[in-house]
Order: structure tokens, then sequence, then C-alpha cells
């Protein structure tokens, strides 16, 4: 495996000694590793792994030599999963991850199993992730459990997504989008806003995520081309601040939570700007999961004290808790338990700290949801 994992560092970095200041080794030693490699390995296989150059210049792989690379690429990606699964098997680690507006939600559950993880001596590891990787880092065995959001059906819902395949969901929230605006009422009124009216506007928009997913489930893979983009963002955060800058008069689209968050003055970049309600009168309808998932059917899941399990029943607690601190009357403007919960209190920001309390719901916590 040491030599497979070398013949990789050489053949990516292109010398022995950029391969050795990746390995953390002497050059000298990588050089005598490959030099063994290449003699042996090229002995029998009629060619050699690859032909040394001048000083400084990056070596050159004989065919033989890229197909043993690709060889070893592989075999070491395999040892590496079945290494992980193993670890998440022994349940000595613990790889979790979070977008941001999710975050303080998470920590509120990790708090419930601290201790005990502490007596177990489980390693804990918390990771930032964006919406766009948030499934494929779990199926890729990256991360045990990750919370965020995912762009789904309104119809069909996560039961019938392709892309929850082999995924176990804790819904939290279910919402759409709304509009962010610095458009004064004479140019925009205050009355909700249809989604065919969106190609006509001016938007901010977010470069990758949900956003730009739910533009092409509308209007086709071209939406940049059909529509009027003033700018395109990284991260809400800088939206808000642009359009509460006024440099551009525009609208931004957000999540219903965010858009709620907006309106109720919770975020301070975004103060002066207004939330509008969105219809959609095109397309598929489309709504914004919130919540935690994990992979489904792995040993784990069927283990109550394995820690990821242990994690994964706090959230379910958590969620169970805020739902019962629901008003049980009718739900306002009809949006069902997809809505806000009307009964929360509490501080809610969405920062990246613990800024939401424990009298805070979690759902309503979850509907910051990012782009």
């Amino acid at each position: 495996m040491d030599q497979l994992r070398t013949l990789l560092a050489v053949h990516e970095e292109g010398t022995a000694l950029a391969a050795a200041r990746l390995l953390g080794r002497e050059q000298s030693s990588v050089q005598k590793q490959l030099d063994t490699m290449n003699r042996n390995l090229g002995e029998h296989c009629g060619e050699p792994l690859l032909h040394k150059r001048g000083r400084g210049e990056r070596v050159m792989f004989t065919a033989t030599g890229e197909a043993l690379a690709r060889l070893a690429r592989n075999t070491l990606g395999e040892w590496r999963a079945e290494l992980d699964a193993a670890r998440l098997r022994s349940g000595r680690t613990l790889a979790v991850g979070s977008t941001r507006y999710t975050l303080g939600y998470l920590l509120d559950a990790v708090e419930q199993v601290r201790d005990r993880l502490t007596q177990e001596s489980v390693q804990l590891r918390m990771e930032h992730v964006r919406t766009r990787s948030l499934l494929s880092k779990l199926r890729s065995r990256e991360l045990d459990l990750v919370c965020g959001s995912v762009l789904t059906s309104a119809v069909a819902g996560a039961a019938g997504d392709a892309r929850f395949e082999g995924v176990e969901v804790m819904e939290w929230r279910r919402s759409g989008l709304a509009l962010v605006t610095n458009a004064a009422e004479s140019e925009l009124p205050d009355m909700p806003v249809s989604v065919r009216a969106l190609a006509s506007m001016p938007l901010v928009v977010s470069a990758d995520g949900i956003i730009p997913d739910a533009l092409r489930g509308w209007f086709g893979p071209d939406f940049r081309r059909r529509m009027w983009l003033a700018a395109e963002i990284d991260t809400a955060h800088y939206g808000f601040e642009l359009l509460a800058s006024g440099v551009l008069r525009a609208s931004m689209l957000v999540t219903q939570g965010l858009g709620e968050a907006v309106a109720e003055g919770l975020l301070p970049e975004a103060r002066g700007l207004r939330t509008l309600r969105l219809l959609e009168d095109l397309g598929p309808p489309q709504r914004v999961l919130v919540g935690a998932f994990r992979r489904r059917g792995e040993p784990e899941t069927r283990d109550p004290g394995h820690p990821a399990s242990m994690l994964w029943n706090a959230l379910a607690r958590r969620n169970a808790e805020s739902r019962d601190e629901r008003p049980h009357g009718p739900a306002r403007d009809g949006r069902g338990s997809g809505g806000r919960p009307d009964g929360a209190t509490g501080t809610l920001a969405p920062a990246a700290g613990r800024r939401i309390t424990r009298t805070a719901s979690p759902a309503r916590a979850a509907s910051f949801a990012p782009r």
C-alpha cells in the first residue's frame, strides 16, 4: 500500500521532490522506493513504469505506468472506503456536516449526547457543507449524517424523489421560495409576484444551490440567458448587503424561511428590504425540504447505542418537541405544517455559532435554509 501511495503521489505531483513534500518524507526515500518499483514492476510487465527527465522536470509515465497509477488510485480509494466503513461500524469517530443555517439545530442535538460521546471516547468531527454537496458527501461516506436543505417536488416529496434513493430523511420543514427586494412600492407593489414575472425583473441570484436549481425547473437549463440577472452571488448575506446598499435596484430569490426572517427584522444586513410572496404559475411546483439526512440501511441505524444513531435520535426528539410547541389551531396563510411554527419563541438569528436559544423552535431555525 505504501508503494502504491508513493507511485500515485509521483504521478499526481510530477517529481519525486514534490511527492516527498506531499507525503511528508525525504526525497531520497521516495526516489529509492520509486526506483525499486520501476525496476521490479518494469521487469514483470516488460516495460518500465516511467522515464526520468532533466532535473526539476516532470517524470514521463509510460502506458504501463499510467495503467498502474489508475490501479493504485482505485485500490487506495476502495481501501479508504473500507476503512471509513470500519470506522463507522466501530463508532470511534462520528463525522457530521451542516449548512450554516442548520448548525444551531445540530449543535442543540449534539449537546444532548455530548456526555455519552465523551464517556465512550468518540471523536466528533464537524464540517461546514454547501447545499450542492449535501447528499454527495453523505453517499461518498465522507460524512455520517448531514443537516441542511434540498430542493424537491411539491407533489412527490422525499418518498418519490430519486435523489433521496438510499437516504433516510428526517423532515423539519417544507416551504416554497420568496422574493426580497429594495424596490419602492411604487415600482413593485406589496403583493404576491408570479414566477412568470421573474423573467422580466432584475434579479440577484446565487451562483449555485437551491435557487438556480429552482430557476432551471421553471425556465429551463438556459435560464441565465432568458432572464435579467443583475448580479450573481456566492452567499445570501452578500446579496442582502448588496441590495441594502442601494447600488442595484433589484430583487433576490430566497427560501421562504429567509424571507420571513427579513420581514421580521431578524437579519441586520437586510434592514430596509421587503419580502414578497411568490406565486408558482409556471412549471412543476417545487419545495425546499429542510431536515437531517443519513444513509439508509446501514448497520448503525439498527443499533440505538451507536453514536450516529444516538445523534439521529436526539435530532428526532428535538424535532418532535418543536412540533408539540406549535399551536394546534389553523395555520396562518394556509401554509399548514410546512409554514413557520407560529408558537416559536426566543432569539433566532442565522449565525454560525450558538445564537438560537433553547426556546426557539428547531423547525423554525431550520427554515433559514441557505441559497
